[in-house]
């Protein structure tokens, strides 16, 4: 066997030997559905029979189970794809017995082994490394596909992800409009000004000590208070337009970018700022050249943390008073005309923009602080 072995894991036959029981069980007591997939059997068995021979192939999980995990992986979604679409043709009316959920169940169980097969292939390309988030998210999402639609769950609850797809695609004009009116307008500006505020400020309680006794009680005392008191005192003070929104994440993202930059800043050790006043340097040099690069880290963990206060406190603050247009309009408005998926679709453009504004950050904290140990290879 190729390869440095890690452990030994008889996982797999059980997994193989479930999803046997779910295709033998008989179509007169359960299993109907196969009866009612005519040609999407031919997806199924040869995705299963490669799905099997991965999963057996590799009971033994070593340091290069590369090509196991991606065939496992590749058959697993495509032996998911009949049930669903099934499912989505109306051609099961009734027949989701215990049979069909047994199937989804045997899945899940593929699943979660093709991910534990590529989450131990050892020095893998990035493109490699995302098939794992991607086979959760696709599980995550099928899953809840499957079982909205399978159990006739009410939309009124909850709608099924096609569902939402469909209502993001059928009013992408108003969609964008809202985006543009919470996240470009309000929430990078107040996220800008709140943690340039908050860094600048940082430096000055730093470079002057009274200011940390006087300001950093003031700045906790600030901070404590909820959003849905700050957010009509700033809809009365700036208006009903993205300015009253950009205040209130200025409240919000101050606080945590002062207290990380103060963190950050007093991180950088005693003998390395001695050795710099043995140089002669002055408190901006040792401020430029040591402090601030020892502080990266904490500073991009404020930015992290803030990219998602910025447009949380947004759309909360747009429920106090904006114009017709924006997230948090769309999201009161559409539930009170009991437009649920319309509701869904504007939560789905929310967290797909705050996971991208933290994924930027993340990102860039990555390619600024390459030296930090929780960054380097072991």
């Amino acid at each position: 066997m190729t390869g440095e072995m890690i452990r030994r894991d008889p996982s797999s036959a059980l997994f193989v030997g479930l999803m046997a029981i779910a295709l033998m069980l008989p179509a007169s007591q359960s299993g109907g559905w196969f009866s009612q997939s005519g040609g999407y059997l031919l997806l199924i068995l040869p995705a299963l029979v490669v799905a099997g021979w991965s999963l057996l192939r590799s009971n033994e999980i070593t340091a290069q189970t590369r090509l196991p995990g991606l065939l496992a992986f590749v058959a697993t979604v495509l032996a998911a794809l009949p049930p669903l679409l099934l499912l989505e043709n109306d051609v099961l009316p009734g027949l989701e017995g215990s049979g069909y959920w047994l199937f989804i169940l045997a899945l899940g169980f593929f699943a979660w082994r093709a991910m534990g097969l590529l989450s131990h292939v050892d020095h893998a390309g990035h493109a490699y490394r995302l098939l794992v988030p991607t086979l959760f998210g696709l599980w995550f999402f099928y899953l809840w596909e499957v079982v909205v639609t399978g159990f006739g769950i009410p939309q009124i609850l909850l709608p099924a992800p096609g569902v939402i797809g469909v209502a993001i695609g059928g009013h992408l004009d108003i969609l964008w409009a809202d985006f543009q009116q919470t996240f470009m307008k309000a929430v990078l500006a107040g996220f800008v000004m709140g943690c340039g505020s908050g860094f600048v400020v940082a430096i000055l309680v730093d470079r002057v000590p009274f200011l940390q006794r006087g300001l950093l009680p003031l700045g906790s005392l600030v901070s404590a208070i909820p959003i849905v008191g700050i957010a009509p005192i700033m809809v009365m003070w700036f208006g009903f337009d993205w300015q009253s929104k950009a205040a209130v994440i200025v409240v919000m993202t101050f606080f945590p970018m002062l207290i990380n930059t103060l963190a950050g800043i007093d991180e950088a050790g005693e003998m390395e700022k001695d050795l710099m006043q043995s140089y002669g340097a002055s408190y901006f040099q040792t401020l430029l050249r040591l402090r601030l690069p020892v502080a990266l880290p904490f500073i991009f963990n404020a930015l992290k943390i803030n990219s998602t206060l910025a447009l949380i406190g947004a759309i909360v603050a747009e429920f106090f008073g904006t114009p017709i247009v924006g997230m948090g309009f769309r999201i009161s408005t559409e539930v009170g005309r009991m437009n649920v998926d319309m509701v869904w679709a504007t939560i789905a453009v929310a967290a797909l923009a705050g996971s991208t504004f933290y994924g930027v950050f993340a990102l860039l904290e990555r390619i600024f602080t390459f030296w930090h140990p929780s960054y380097r290879r072991q």
